[in-house]
């Protein structure tokens, strides 16, 4: 005497956000009246639901229930094979339990949902732009990104160009967008494209697998998916922009003017001005005899002495006082009196690395700074932070500009010991005018002022 169950189905397939159903049959073969319960165990259970729930059978007698699958489509109802089994509890007698088992079957989908920021970007040579992916589907997806233009005015690079995403994985990649030419005089130019987003495209092989996984992929379930396409733009700018070119033309037509006009009269009032005060001077000037000394002209003391024939107070005597040397205000010498100073601090950075250059002040010297060039002739891209002592001067993108100069009227002042330090990080090497692109960042940091030495009292 006991309780039996069977599934009618060996094996089940079912879609995500589809329906699949099996029966059920339960057969009391004991001499009582008993109730049936169910209780679905295995992977499948979030999804899966007997109908009705409760049986209750006569001796000698069975019935037929539903098993319904209803797995949702999205990357919770992974793909693959999984064991699915209904435990059927007695309830006057639990200790027959049964629990008949099948293997059900969830075929696998794809779906990508993708993102670029920003869409447009504007720059005089290239843009720069994220692409995001989620992975959607049920299934391990590899994704690839294809730029695409409808011309042939940019150039695209993709880094990384796949991406390996588990389902409700995300994803991003980086894509730069590239003219081929600079724009020196005009107006802007704008550049459309695309990039296509979608799964890696493998031959199947000849056993009916996929490639990727292993698993046998019935054809009716995996149809070809769908890709987005991601709209970019890049706004090209000239370098010399239609209003400079006016400004410049302006400038030209005033020296133009200044040349033919202005200079020849300034030139013909000065050498009219010089000839009248030539000419006073040689009619104010007494006659010296022919042979006479230069210093013995009529009525000039010889010597420096007065006519009295008493000397000056002071001739023949050096002059001291406040400033000169020996002076009263004579002391230690200040800082900022030195010598000009140039000096050219080389920083060479590997990709994705930070690189530190620093030029020391010597001990007993003082610097005062004036002026500052930095270089950035690759167009490598990364931050560059400039320290003088323990003072932040400046910390700017490197993909802003190629060459950046500063320039104080109060210099800034350096003291002895410390140092004057170019921080680079390097996010990628640019490319320099050979058109190939460099292995490592290289910034030039040119340092100009006067190099003073510090005197102190004894």
């Amino acid at each position: 005497m006991t309780t039996s169950a069977e599934l009618g189905l060996p094996a089940l397939t079912v879609a995500p956000g589809g329906v699949a159903t099996a029966t059920l049959t339960v057969r009391n073969d004991l001499d009582i009246v008993e109730a049936y319960t169910f209780e679905v165990v295995g992977d499948c259970a979030a999804w899966t639901t007997v109908e009705p729930a409760r049986v209750s059978l006569y001796p000698g007698t069975s019935e037929t229930v539903t098993v319904r699958l209803a797995p949702p489509r999205s990357s919770t109802s992974r793909a693959g094979e999984f064991p699915l089994g209904v435990r059927v509890l007695p309830v006057e007698r639990p200790d027959l339990v049964r629990v008949p088992e099948t293997t059900v079957t969830v075929t696998p989908f794809h779906e990508l949902q993708a993102a670029l920021a920003p869409r447009r970007r504007r720059g005089w040579l290239r843009g720069r732009y994220r692409a995001s992916v989620r992975n959607q589907g049920n299934a391990p997806t590899t994704v690839a990104f294809t730029p695409g233009q409808a011309g042939e005015d940019l150039r695209f690079a993709v880094t990384p160009g796949k991406l390996r995403l588990e389902p409700g994985e995300s994803g991003e990649v980086r894509v730069q967008a590239r003219t081929r030419k600079l724009i020196w005089f005009g107006k802007p130019a704008t550049w459309p494209f695309e990039v296509t987003v979608g799964p890696e495209e493998r031959p199947e092989s000849k056993d009916g697998k996929d490639g990727r996984t292993g698993s046998s992929v019935p054809e009716a379930a995996a149809p070809a998916p769908q890709k987005p396409v991601l709209d970019g733009e890049f706004a090209q700018l000239p370098i010399f922009p239609t209003w400079l070119l006016a400004l410049l033309a302006a400038l030209i037509a005033l020296l133009l003017a200044w040349f033919a006009l202005v200079r020849p009269a300034v030139r013909s009032s000065a050498k009219q001005a010089a000839e009248q005060a030539v000419v006073a001077q040689q009619s104010a000037s007494p006659a010296v005899p022919a042979g006479a000394p230069a210093g013995d002209a009529p009525g000039a003391p010889a010597g420096g002495a007065t006519p009295g024939g008493q000397a000056k107070p002071g001739a023949g005597k050096p002059a001291t006082g406040p400033g000169g040397q020996g002076g009263p205000g004579a002391g230690p010498a200040v800082p900022g009196t030195g010598q000009q100073f140039s000096e050219t601090i080389d920083v060479q950075t590997a990709n994705g690395a930070a690189g530190t250059g620093s030029y020391p002040v010597p001990h007993g010297k003082v610097l005062d700074i004036t002026d500052i060039v930095v270089a950035n002739f690759q167009g490598d891209q990364g931050v560059v932070t400039i320290t003088a002592g323990n003072k932040t001067i400046t910390t700017i993108a490197l993909e802003t500009f190629r060459n950046q100069d500063y320039h104080w009227v109060t210099p800034i002042q350096v003291p002895e010991d410390q140092t004057v330090t170019a921080n680079v990080t390097c996010e990628a090497p640019g490319t320099p005018a050979s058109g190939k692109q460099a292995a490592t960042c290289h910034e030039l940091l040119n340092v100009s002022g006067t190099l003073s030495d510090i005197r102190r009292a004894n």
